[in-house]
């Protein structure tokens, strides 16, 4: 048995993206440590200090490598950029490296995750998927749909008042965006909404924004996800969950829905000297 989170669908995208923004080795786990946090629900006012503490720290230890060690990689162009006369403060470099980081491998996480899981817990849909009658870009489409990476992003402001179901936003109040309750609108996707088909159409979300909002590592999560979820079923063809559908445990998160991890039994067709473990 294995946490398929902890094996494969946190450190590969973890890897990827500090690959792209030229994160050292030295400074991974200090990167994890710190995103976790920034996702995750906060339970005492530590938790916002130890956010506050780290970014700037993380932040430094990132750009003092690159500048003694440049590259082809997000952080040392941003720094070529601001050599050659671009107008980037310190604070706007780190909080952009920031972002993008934690960005670019969280959502990664959830997505596989959850993608596997509603799989699992559907072995019709998982045949289908087998047989070639519903494509791996539609797994991925409904599985943002209905269990998009992040659920929730705070906060976005009213530029003018709205009406919303018949109540008005005043102008300058704050909104907490849900993507996962759009994804769930039987207005707009039938009265199955809440439900996982990945034979529907369903790239119709807001899984990642739309707009000036709009994700730009959106293309690299899919590229992620369509590359890791045919490779993960067709080497463990025969892949169970090793604990009951109703057992895993949500992310502690009001921002993100994913699984805190994934408990799974690689039953590989494969001799076991090829890697397989069950």
């Amino acid at each position: 048995m294995v946490d398929l989170i902890e094996g494969l669908a946190y450190p590969l995208p973890l890897r990827v993206i500090c690959e792209l923004v030229g994160v050292p080795d030295h400074v991974l786990e200090a990167i994890r440590r710190l995103m976790n946090a920034v996702v995750g629900t906060p339970e005492s006012p530590e938790h916002g200090e130890f956010i506050q503490q780290q970014v700037p720290e993380v932040a430094a230890a990132l750009l003092d490598h690159v500048r003694d060690h440049p590259g082809e990689n997000l952080t040392s162009d941003l720094l070529r950029a601001r050599e050659a006369g671009g107008d980037v403060t310190d604070d706007e470099l780190m909080s952009t490296l920031m972002l993008v980081i934690g960005a670019g491998f969280e959502t990664t996480v959830n997505l596989v995750g959850n993608a596997v899981v509603a799989l699992l817990r559907d072995p019709a849909q998982l045949a289908a998927v087998r047989a070639g009658t519903v494509d791996w870009d539609d797994v991925i489409e409904e599985t943002l749909r209905v269990h998009p990476p992040l659920a929730a992003v705070p906060l976005r402001f009213a530029v003018e008042d709205l009406q919303v179901g018949g109540l008005t936003i005043p102008a300058g109040d704050a909104i907490l965006t849900t993507y996962g309750a759009a994804g769930w609108d039987p207005e707009r996707h039938g009265p199955d909404a809440h439900a996982f088909d990945a034979a529907r159409d369903g790239d119709d979300h807001l899984a990642f924004g739309v707009g000036v909002h709009r994700r730009i590592g959106a293309p690299l999560a899919r590229m992620e996800a369509r590359t890791v979820l045919p490779a993960l079923f067709a080497r463990f063809p025969r892949m169970t969950l090793a604990t009951g559908p109703d057992e895993l445990r949500q992310v502690a998160s009001f921002i993100a829905m994913g699984w805190r991890e994934i408990p799974v039994r690689l039953h590989g067709d494969r001799a076991p000297d090829a890697g397989s473990s069950s």
